[in-house]
Formats: C-alpha cells, structure tokens, sequence
C-alpha cells in the first residue's frame, strides 16, 4: 500500500513522532509534503515528547492528530497515554502509526525480538484498538477499519496502526544530506585509538554496528566495548553508572544526536555528577540516519553550550580530523568530565554488517574483563 493512502484514508492535518526504518515510507512522504513545518510535522526528541505535543495540538484545534514511531517507543508513551490521555482522566484521542520490529516469526536483531512479541499486548493493555497493516491489505480494509475507529476516537479513545514490514511504500527517492565531510566511522576509529584498552559504550544504531566491524577488522576482541543495540538515548547513562563504580578507569561513551536529544536529561545529572573519568562523544550529522535519514533538531542547537550549562568543565566541538584528534587528546589529559561533539556527514558503507555476537555474549565478555581488572 502507498503511503499516501493511508494518510488520505486517516485524513489528519498534523503529524509528529520517531522515525523508523519500517516507517520509512510515511517518513520520507512526510519529508516531502511538509518538511518539519511546525503546523504540520514536528519530528520529535522522543514518542512522550511527541505524544504530549499531540495533547497541545488537540486542545487548540479539537483535531485528531497523528503520532508515529517504531514499537520500541510503545514504552516512552505509556505515561502519558494512560495518565493524560486515557478517557478516564482527559480522553484526548490521537491516532497511532507504529512500525512492528521484531514481529513473531519475522526475522529481525536481538533487541527486537521481545518487544515485537508484546507489541500488540502492550496496545491491549492501554486498551487501544489496533489493526495490523501487512502488503496484503488493501484501502477497502483500511478504510472499513477507520470506520469503526472514528466512534472510538468521537469518545476521546486512542487508535493504532501497526505496520508490518515492507507494508508501506513511496516511490519518491528522499536524499538526506548535510555539509560536513568527515564520516562517523572515521570519527570512531580516532576514538578506538585514544581509548586504547579503556571500555567504551557505543550508542543504538550504526555507530554501534561500524565500533563492532572496525575491531573485526583490526583482529580485536569485543571485550572493552558495551555495545547499547537497544534502548536508544541511554547510553549516556549506563557510561555514568560504569564510570561512578570504577573511578580509577577512564570511559568513554560514543554517542548520537538523535540518541542525546531522546533523553537530554541524562546529560544534567551527569554534568552534576561529574565523575572525573568520563569522555562523552556525541557524533552529530544531525540525522536519525539509522533508521532513514529524517532530521534532528541537533543541527540547530549548541550541543557544547548545552553541555557547559549542564556542569561538564570541558566541552569542545570538532569539526576536522584534526580538531578532533586534539580535542580527544586534550579530554584525556585533563582527567575531568569531557564533552566531545564531533560533526559528521551522514552516510555508511554500503556493505556494513551487524554484530556477530549475541549481546549476551557482548554482556559477558564485558563484565569478564572489567570486573577481574584491579580496582
């Protein structure tokens, strides 16, 4: 089914959310159509965030709007779909698009095999009526669906599509792009030499991905490295709680600017927590390129300003190899919390593989080799 059809068939006039990579054709429609004009589509720092933007559009229009995500972030809006939204308390009806990774008997990564499962339950749960969009259904059947949601909807309950793989299509090829010229694996591999043998917690997506080929390709070990396949904006965190057990170990974290934004919070406690051994690396393209390509509001913001105002005494932003290499020397001598942002274009290797362990594996073969090491 295109895109566009389901749109048309839902007939909302705002849309904001997450992208994801099953979403890719609604996202790249909604790119075309409306960019990130605010009226119209706002790309979110989170599925909360975009849920509560939804309330703010309803109670000043009395329209329905739209919220998309992938099911990963059924978690995130949870909170305000059943203590705001829910018909009990404010009944404010949205209409939810969620792409379905890890559905049961579909192949998919580790991290998303057990929230496909619960997909669907978890919707049951918030009693929100669904149906599931695979390449068979047709507009007659989407359209006899949005009939019997629009009762539901009059009453102030919320309604989702859930969107099977390859369910969606645009014919319009989106190219997204910006200015820098210095390629994220580029970036990690400067960041893998000034590490050494000190642990570093990659973020979700590609960054992830190219941190686990670049040591296949060295003929290293995975052991130093905490690969965060899932739970997108939280590596920061996990980096903090590391690096407040072990202060007499350096850590490092490579993280994203889409991951960064999710949950900005984290980066105020770690400023206020200050732990002496943390380097925290933000590689910024201003993209969620690992699921498409959409923009980030991180291109337009001061992320090292940010940084300063959360407490980190040193934050520098790199923009060269050069810059950068200086910049990740300078973290390391000066033994206090370090804030690097690195800008990179966006694009990967045509060829980038996935890792070939288990996080299990990743998991143990972490924790074997840090908590043995002498504190």
């Amino acid at each position: 089914m295109k895109a566009e059809e389901l749109l048309d068939i839902i007939g909302a006039e705002f849309y904001t959310g997450v992208p994801d990579s099953q979403l890719k054709a609604l996202c790249d429609l909604l790119i075309d159509a409306y960019g990130t004009d605010p009226k119209r589509h706002v790309i979110a720092a989170n599925e909360g965030n975009a849920v509560a933007m939804a309330v703010g559009y309803h109670l000043a229009t009395g329209k329905i709007p739209v919220v998309y995500m992938q099911n990963s972030g059924e978690g995130n809006i949870i909170n305000p779909m059943a203590s705001l939204l829910n018909d009990q308390v404010y009944a404010i009806p949205v209409v939810l698009i969620i792409g379905w990774r890890g559905e049961p008997g579909v192949h998919d990564e580790p991290q998303h095999i057990y929230q496909g499962a619960v997909t669907l339950k978890l919707l049951e749960d918030m009693g929100i009526k669904h149906t599931v969009v695979s390449t068979e259904t047709s507009a007659v059947e989407l359209n006899r669906a949005m009939e019997t949601f629009r009762p539901l909807l009059d009453t102030g309950k919320s309604v989702a599509f859930v969107i099977r793989k390859g369910a969606l299509t645009y014919d319009k090829k989106i190219q997204y792009q910006n200015g820098h010229t210095m390629r994220r694996e580029e970036a990690i591999r400067f960041v893998i030499r000034a590490a050494g043998d000190d642990p570093i917690i990659s973020t979700t997506g590609k960054a992830s991905r190219e941190l686990f080929e670049i040591r296949e390709q060295g003929g290293q070990g995975h052991q130093h490295d905490f690969l965060t396949v899932g739970s997108m904006g939280h590596s920061s965190s996990i980096a903090l709680g590391l690096a407040l057990q072990r202060p007499d170990q350096r850590v490092w974290c490579i993280d994203g600017d889409g991951a960064v934004l999710m949950h900005m919070g984290a980066m105020a406690v770690i400023g206020a927590s200050r732990p002496k051994n943390l380097i925290h690396i933000v590689l910024n393209n201003g993209a969620h390129e690992s699921v498409g390509g959409m923009p980030t509001v991180a291109g337009q913001i001061d992320l090292v300003a940010i940084a300063q105002a959360c407490g980190y005494p040193y934050a520098v932003r790199a923009e060269t190899q050069e810059n950068l290499e200086q910049g990740l020397r300078e973290a390391k001598k000066r033994g206090a919390l370090s804030f690097v942002e690195v800008a990179c274009s966006i694009g990967a290797r045509t060829d980038l593989g996935r890792p070939t362990t288990s996080p299990i594996e990743n998991k143990r073969a972490f924790m074997n080799l840090w908590q043995k090491t002498e504190r």
